[in-house]
């Protein structure tokens, strides 16, 4: 009908406009009114929208539609060269929770050299990985210990701890890792698995000591 036609207009037009706050308003009456039609524009701005609070209301209103139609598109956005396209994607296939997403989460996302993107990836993987296919998982995660900041190893932590005991026997493998970061960041992430309200900060300090104590100490 020609007035909803209008909206839709509107609505398309308001996901690009320069003021970050119309954008907000734009993807919140999108989510509030799902249209298929606006599905392509969602995702197509999810991969060059510059605000984080944008972002994320137009990963929350891709979540309002049909997972039939969203998840194949998202998907095929998986393979794009863009870095913030590859991570929005991830991270809105992890909102929306569908395992049928699940193969597309290949190893080179999980170790994409950007750390957003691996980041997104591991979030998303825990939360569509089939049971039976849990420990495969932390044995690619787990190659990633001692990578990037603060962030991106609180990440990777998190994501092994939430896989739960399957991730016990690789992660005291890479306790005895010959690279430093890796072991300090594996015995960290032993040491938050047991005491998460600890928090991360100190499980880092915690592995340090432990590391400096040698072997027998690590035993503890």
């Amino acid at each position: 009908m020609p007035e909803q036609d209008t909206d839709t207009m509107r609505a398309l037009q308001g996901l690009e406009a320069s003021s970050s706050s119309v954008r907000l308003r734009a993807a919140l009456a999108v989510g509030t009114a799902p249209d298929a039609r606006f599905i392509g524009k969602l995702i197509e701005r999810c991969a060059i929208e510059p605000e984080f609070f944008v972002r994320d209301m137009l990963t929350w209103a891709l979540t309002r539609h049909s997972s039939s139609v969203t998840v194949p598109a998202l998907i095929d956005e998986l393979r794009s060269e863009r870095a913030q396209a590859r991570s929005q994607a991830l991270h809105t296939l992890s909102k929306i929770g569908d395992r049928r997403a699940w193969p597309a989460i290949t190893r080179a996302l999980l170790t994409d050299a950007d750390d957003e993107v691996a980041r997104s990836a591991w979030r998303a993987a825990v939360v569509l990985a089939p049971q039976g296919e849990k420990a495969e998982l932390a044995a690619v995660l787990v190659t990633q210990l001692g990578r990037g900041g603060r962030e991106t190893r609180l990440s990777l932590s998190r994501a092994l701890i939430a896989l739960g005991e399957v991730i016990m026997p690789i992660l005291h493998a890479a306790m005895t890792s010959l690279d430093p970061r890796v072991r300090q960041h594996a015995i960290a992430t032993e040491r938050l698995s047991h005491n998460p309200d600890a928090g991360f900060e100190f499980a880092i300090e915690e592995a340090k000591r432990l590391m400096a104590l040698g072997p027998a100490g690590q035993e503890g």
